[in-house]
């Protein structure tokens, strides 16, 4: 293991294990978000805090934040059914775990949480960010990880295509939450089709005017860029043949089934923008304000960057023939070794 602290430790209130895994702290204090979700044993949320934590190291060197990488992993019994009681409880643990860590690292939403959950940690500790903006935090940070999509976008269709016209490009958008509808609605006046696994997003769909289709068939459709913006996993030996568009941007977390996916799209041609890159619009501006206390500008700044970033990425992958995945490790593991 090469994380700097791990602690699992169960409630006080809830009875439930709460871990917080710490992997770096060598560029500043570690951020990451807080997970609760449902395991087959509560040692599998501490195998995900492991991985995520050390994700995070990476995102936030990448982004060229001052912060480290750590996590948050509520281990839930698979058919555990929480009251809002029994939440507000498992909220106050988490806080009073985290108010014990001095400072070493800060929390923010993940899969299971949101914005007033962070207002309720924030009871316990000040080591919180994303809370609603009527308690004093930066708010949902959906729209600004949006934004780091769209900068991300003009980046990988002015490397792939010779022009950042984004109007001039058709996409698929997978997945319409929070992040993907706002994503959509950016593109407007691009050639788009969308889809969802919720049918009800249709009308949002049509209303940004884009095309509705399945979800197999946004995957595999015929178009310039193709953005995840659902659930991680998508990208396997499985799928990558069926795929038919020239790049892949978008917001969805973990989009590799394995890291050797990367090279399997790399030999089909499909330019692939690191998610670890292309995601991190929202954790830039919600720490930049709350946890390095900078102005509005200057984190739309930092949002803004994702595009130089990414640009900086592919092109040192272009000039030495290794994937962006392999370009993006090696700036994290680089920015890490010499903080």
């Amino acid at each position: 293991m090469n994380h700097e602290h791990v602690v699992t430790q169960r409630g006080r209130r809830s009875r439930l294990p709460i871990t917080v895994a710490i992997h770096s702290t060598a560029r500043g204090r570690a951020a990451g978000g807080c997970r609760i979700a449902a395991y087959p044993h509560w040692r599998d949320g501490v195998t995900d805090a492991l991985r995520l934590s050390q994700a995070m190291s990476g995102k936030c060197a990448i982004a060229g934040l001052p912060l480290g990488g750590g996590k948050t992993v509520v281990s839930l019994p698979l058919s555990y059914d929480m009251s809002t009681t029994a939440r507000r409880d498992l909220l106050q643990d988490i806080g009073d775990l985290i108010a014990s860590l001095h400072g070493a690292y800060a929390t923010g939403p993940d899969v299971g949480t949101g914005p007033d959950d962070m207002a309720v940690i924030g009871e316990r500790t000040d080591y919180v960010f994303c809370r609603p903006e009527s308690a004093g935090g930066s708010g949902d940070s959906s729209l600004h990880t949006a934004t780091g999509v769209l900068a991300a976008l003009r980046a990988v269709c002015a490397h792939r295509f010779g022009g950042d016209d984004l109007s001039a490009r058709s996409v698929a958008v997978l997945g319409l939450g929070r992040v993907g509808a706002h994503v959509l609605r950016m593109l407007a006046g691009a050639r788009v089709i969308a889809a969802d696994v919720d049918p009800g997003r249709r009308d949002l769909a049509t209303r940004y005017g884009a095309t509705w289709v399945s979800p197999q068939d946004c995957l595999t459709a015929d178009v310039d860029v193709l953005i995840p913006a659902a659930l991680g996993g998508l990208l396997t030996a499985a799928t990558v043949p069926t795929l038919r568009c020239a790049a892949i941007a978008g917001p969805a977390n973990n989009q590799l089934d394995v890291p050797a996916t990367a090279g399997l799209l790399h030999e089909r041609g499909i330019l692939w923008a690191p998610d670890i890159a292309v995601s991190a619009g929202g954790l830039i501006h919600a720490t930049a304000r709350e946890l390095l206390h900078e102005t509005p500008e200057q984190a739309a700044q930092r949002v803004a960057a994702i595009g130089a970033t990414l640009t900086g990425l592919l092109d040192t992958a272009a000039g030495t023939g290794i994937t962006p995945a392999a370009a993006a490790d090696q700036l994290a593991a680089g920015r890490l070794l010499v903080s």
